[in-house]
């Protein structure tokens, strides 16, 4: 299992420094969740945990060795990026576009070995799409769409794999399905998933371990049960939220929410 982690990290966008001075392990084989206001930071990270960007000080260690010395097609074997979609592929095939997860992989113009088309086979079996392979994704709905996304990643046959806002402008039924498959990757594969994630019920409801960014820095982390309080939500979001949890668990549920003070 690859292990990631962040030692002092700063990172941004040419001298603007977004992220600073973070330093976090990633738990293995759990699904992490990212929160924290716009602006906070979140999506630049994930982009630093997936070597997208390069730190401006501090490093990412993937298994003791500095992410930007290791080689692309390495990194590429252990870490999969699955960023916010457009409608770019359209014309292309479910199979297709899942077999761009092989990439990775690919020696010259050799083409698809039996090892790359046994693993596009298991990533759509995973994500219930073998029936709909052969169609068009401009045919698909929105979460169909997104399952073909993270099918990819799936092909890429990596330890960790990093979403960002993997439910974004799904209805709320397609967002359950997503969160649902992705947990369900977690449980039955052992994948790190780590995802950035604005819904805070669902963060709660289904990240082992949260890390709160706002403006750039860590404000806390833990489990959904140390992070989600009243305290944490009023210091993050400046909101006062009324909590209980959910049914047969000990994780919060938001119930309302006001502004603060500050607001």
């Amino acid at each position: 299992m690859a292990k990631l982690r962040t030692v002092d990290l700063t990172v941004g966008y040419q001298k603007q420094k977004i992220v600073q001075h973070l330093t976090i392990d990633i738990p293995e084989g759990k699904i992490i969740g990212l929160i924290g206001p716009n602006g906070s930071g979140k999506s630049t990270l994930l982009k630093a945990l997936a070597r997208v960007l390069t730190p401006l000080s501090g490093d990412v260690f993937l298994d003791e060795k500095q992410l930007h010395q290791i080689k692309t097609k390495e990194v590429a074997g252990q870490i999969a990026l699955l960023s916010q979609i457009s409608d770019s592929s359209i014309g292309l095939t479910i199979r297709e576009i899942v077999s761009y997860g092989r990439f990775p992989y690919q020696k010259g113009l050799s083409g698809l070995s039996k090892k790359d088309l046994e693993a596009i086979d298991w990533a759509l079996q995973a994500t219930g799409l073998e029936a709909l392979a052969a169609e068009n994704i401009a045919t698909l709905s929105g979460g169909q769409k997104q399952r073909v996304w993270i099918a990819m990643a799936l092909a890429q046959d990596t330890d960790i794999v990093i979403l960002d806002e993997p439910t974004t402008f799904l209805d709320p039924a397609h967002q359950l399905e997503i969160l649902l498959l992705l947990q369900q990757i977690n449980q039955q594969y052992g994948k790190t998933i780590i995802m950035s994630i604005h819904d805070l019920n669902h963060a709660s409801r289904f990240a082992d371990y949260i890390y709160a960014l706002k403006a750039g820095a860590l404000l806390t982390c833990g489990t959904p049960e140390d992070v989600l309080t009243t305290q944490w939500l009023k210091e993050l979001f400046d909101i006062e939220a009324t909590l209980t949890t959910f049914p047969n668990s000990r994780k919060p549920l938001i119930l309302t929410y006001e502004l603060g003070a500050e607001s």
